[in-house]
């Protein structure tokens, strides 16, 4: 790797800034001063250091985020603020991205990563990773729906989900709900409820397979996944 894209990347600055900290002598590889920008070199072997300090390395970068409502979970968007503009920008450099995504106006468990194959293998259908959320729904949620969800719902434009598992917390005018699904079509979960006449009205994700989010974590908050978590994620095939 060119040694100016990686002190980039590592959030030392744009490549001009990287630029002049490398003709200032301030970087050296195995002690040695570099100074060119084009000159490679290899971060997991080499060592680093950059104005005095050791460069420590990483690849690949791994959150956990709590959600806010108003905010699309995307990389950039011409109107809205993104996942990805709450992140601290030595946390952007990487370039990370949502794994999938949560609508809008829902909240909660949402990862962010530059880890293109481990999001693969988190969202693909094939893999049944349950994605559990907890609801609230204008309208009294019945046994007999439980029943649908587990059978799979019709969708209105016909799509059959796969069998869902729906827990009913309270059952009034307004109920409240848990939900597990291993799919993540478009406002599935609310579709899935106004396939049985009634609607979401809050949303909010609590779990990615065993994975929970952290309660400590206020909306709009995140933290890098620990050590076991990733773990966890890493051991889904």
């Amino acid at each position: 790797m060119r040694i100016d894209k990686l002190l980039a990347n590592s959030g030392f600055g744009s490549r001009k800034e990287v630029k002049q900290i490398l003709k200032q002598g301030q970087v050296t590889v195995n002690g040695v001063v570099i100074k060119q920008p084009k000159e490679h070199v290899k971060p997991e072997s080499d060592r680093i250091e950059v104005l005095g300090e050791t460069l420590v390395y990483q690849e690949f970068v791994y959150f956990m985020m709590n959600k806010p409502p108003g905010v699309v979970s995307a990389t950039e968007d011409m109107r809205d603020e993104t996942v990805i503009d709450l992140l601290e920008p030595t946390d952007q450099v990487t370039s990370p991205f949502p794994v999938g995504r949560l609508d809008k106006d829902t909240e909660g468990l949402l990862l962010i990563t530059n880890d293109g194959k481990l999001a693969h293998q988190l969202l693909s259908p094939k893999k049944d990773v349950g994605k559990c959320y907890y609801a609230k729904i204008d309208g009294k949620v019945t046994e007999e729906d439980i029943e649908v969800f587990k059978a799979g719902v019709v969708l209105d434009d016909g799509y059959k989900t796969k069998p869902a598992e729906l827990m009913i917390i309270s059952s009034d005018d307004v109920s409240e709900i848990e939900l597990v699904i291993s799919e993540g079509k478009f406002h599935q979960v609310k579709r899935m409820f106004e396939a049985v006449g009634k609607q979401v009205t809050y949303l909010k994700r609590l779990r990615m397979g065993s994975l929970p989010l952290d309660p400590s974590l206020d909306l709009g908050e995140y933290r890098p996944l620990t050590e076991v978590e990733l773990a966890y994620l890493k051991e889904i095939k």
